[in-house]
C-alpha cells in the first residue's frame, strides 16, 4: 500500500510543496539538476526546509506497463530515520500540476 509523503505543485525548475511525515513537516523543492553530466547523476535535486538542505534526488524512469515517464526518488537525511527513503512523484487525478510524492515500503 502505497503511502503519502507530501504533495507538490510543477514549477519551471521542477516542483515545489510540502514534506509531510509524522515526525517532519517541512517545505520541499524538487528542482531540475541543470550540473548532470553522467547518467548515474540525478535528473532532480531535492532540497528541504528552511535553510534548504539538500536530502536526495530524482532520476526520470519510464514504467514499463504504461510506457509513461515518472520521477523515482531517493531521500535520506537523519530527520527520515536512520535509512534512504524511496519514493514516486505521481499526478493528482484531477488536479492540474498537481503531484504527490508517494512512498511504498517494501518491509
Amino acid at each position: 500500500m502505497a503511502n503519502a509523503l507530501g504533495y507538490i505543485n510543477e514549477t519551471e525548475t521542477g516542483f515545489e510543496g510540502k514534506l509531510a511525515m509524522m515526525s517532519l513537516n517541512t517545505p520541499i523543492r524538487i528542482v531540475k539538476n541543470d550540473k548532470k553530466t553522467a547518467e548515474k547523476q540525478p535528473d532532480y535535486r531535492v532540497y528541504a526546509g528552511q535553510p534548504s538542505a539538500d536530502i536526495g534526488g530524482g532520476w526520470l524512469r519510464t514504467a514499463a506497463s504504461s510506457g509513461r515517464e515518472y520521477v523515482s526518488l531517493t531521500l535520506s537525511d537523519p530527520m527520515i530515520g536512520p535509512r534512504s527513503l524511496y519514493a514516486t512523484i505521481a499526478p493528482v487525478k484531477g488536479k492540474e500540476g498537481r503531484h504527490v510524492i508517494l512512498w511504498n515500503p517494501k518491509d
